[in-house]
């Protein structure tokens, strides 16, 4: 049963490349986001029954999808991201702040986090997503977000 929860694995990218990493770029894109008033989700579930790394509904109604990279292999190992392009009006790559950010499509933005916070380093250029993909995006972050939260609250009472 999918309860909606983040799996216990880390994502994909995450296990071709450093998991600790991943973990502290998240945590640094999540400070920046809740900085910003933009509201983000780990490990949303498109259509197409691929996992983006974050998912961010940004107060202008823009939705951003954000790639976690860890490590060089990571990246070059991922051949998903640009089916990514259809389900985000902006795209970001989360990367550490040693990373060798020249490797990137310069077409995507980029995002540089750590533990302690991020810094969007260059903006990603704007596609707006058509109205009936929106709508459908929102509520599947609804949904996710309050499937996660409900079994939370069951997780506490029950312990």
């Amino acid at each position: 049963m999918d309860t909606g929860l983040p799996h216990k694995n880390q994502s994909a990218s995450a296990a071709a490349g450093d998991p600790a990493a991943a973990l502290d770029i998240r945590l640094g894109c999540h400070l920046l986001l809740r900085d910003m008033g933009v509201s983000a989700l780990n490990e949303v579930t498109l259509k197409t029954a691929r996992r983006v790394d974050m998912m961010a509904l940004h107060k202008s109604g823009e939705i951003w999808v954000i790639e976690i990279k860890s490590s060089i292999n990571d990246f070059r190992s991922d051949q998903k991201w640009p089916g990514y392009l259809d389900y985000a009006d902006q795209f970001f790559f989360a990367v550490a702040p040693d990373f060798p950010t020249g490797i990137l499509p310069e077409n995507t933005g980029l995002i540089v986090a750590d533990r302690y916070g991020a810094a969007i380093m260059r903006d990603a250029p704007k596609h707006k997503l058509p109205t009936a993909r929106r709508k459908q995006l929102i509520q599947t972050m609804a949904l996710v977000g309050a499937r996660r939260l409900s079994a939370l609250e069951i997780a506490a009472q029950q312990s």
